[in-house]
């Protein structure tokens, strides 16, 4: 077991460099790990800051709350870390590298930047990921409980994009409706996030190298599930979602549309509006 989950030294989850005790029930997680301290910056006590790699912590209160914000670096392979080892300081003896019977249960916000894929999302505008089509692959990687992945919601889209099968296989997942519910107003456009596995090809950019399947994009626009349009890429919450809903953790992400792919448009300075988007997840975690 010892290699299966690995701990530091100290008895620390490996990559995170935490203890249980360090971790707070409510976190945020971001990518850029230069964001951390720009939302830990609002809390009214700081009791941890911790690094290691990309992977930067920072536990504090904000209004009486205690919360964890956590950087996890780009992609849906730094994602599978961040929350397999999250879920472990939760849902783990560590000392005795055994399941508690009664695994641990987080509510975990992503706050992240993306583009968005319907000409009518402005830039600058705030996007809440309904669902999730991951181009990733990982989940296939787990024997994971039923019902996680949303069978009809992948079937759908392939067939609608004509998606090939060179490609990963696509799957679909849930945000947390009692999170979905708490972050509802009209500041969100609600839409199905499209996670890539990466940021130029797997999004449809074009720089040196051409795309193999140039349309999809394009297709993509006029997919809806159940009412809900497709919204916009980034490369992580495919991941958060799906181990997130196996673990029988909460989880959402709330991202900022600094690009538009339809239009073409990008913010001039997007930096204020995630500063809002901060200020707003901070407002609602701390207003119970």
């Amino acid at each position: 077991m010892s290699s299966e989950l690995v701990l530091n030294s100290d008895g620390g989850v490996y990559h995170l460099n935490l203890h249980p005790e360090e971790l707070a029930d409510t976190v945020i997680v971001v990518g850029d790990p230069g964001r951390v301290s720009q939302i830990s910056g609002y809390f009214d006590r700081i009791e941890l800051k911790r690094s290691n790699r990309e992977i930067v912590t920072h536990t504090g209160f904000l209004n009486g709350k205690r919360l964890t914000v956590m950087s996890t670096g780009m992609g849906t392979d730094n994602i599978d870390i961040v929350m397999n080892e999250l879920d472990a300081l939760v849902s783990f003896d560590l000392k005795n590298r055994v399941l508690k019977e009664k695994p641990g249960h987080l509510n975990i916000i992503r706050l992240g930047t993306s583009g968005a894929l319907q000409p009518d999302i402005d830039v600058n505008s705030f996007v809440m990921s309904r669902y999730a089509l991951g181009f990733d692959g990982l989940m296939y990687f787990y024997d994971i409980p039923e019902g996680i992945i949303i069978e009809d919601l992948g079937e759908q889209f392939r067939n609608h994009v004509q998606w090939s099968n060179l490609l990963p296989h696509v799957y679909g997942v849930e945000g947390s409706m009692k999170l979905a519910e708490k972050f509802q107003s009209a500041e969100f456009y609600q839409g199905i996030t499209a996670t890539a596995p990466g940021f130029y090809g797997p999004q449809g950019r074009v720089m040196r190298l051409g795309l193999r399947f140039p349309e999809i994009n394009e297709r993509m626009q006029s997919f809806e599930y159940k009412g809900v349009k497709l919204s916009n890429y980034e490369m992580e919450t495919s991941a958060l979602y799906g181990l997130g809903g196996a673990f029988g953790h909460d989880m959402l992400t709330v991202c900022v549309a600094i690009a538009n792919r339809a239009t073409g448009d990008f913010s001039s300075d997007y930096h204020k509006s995630v500063r809002k988007l901060v200020e707003i997840v901070l407002e609602k975690l701390t207003s119970e």
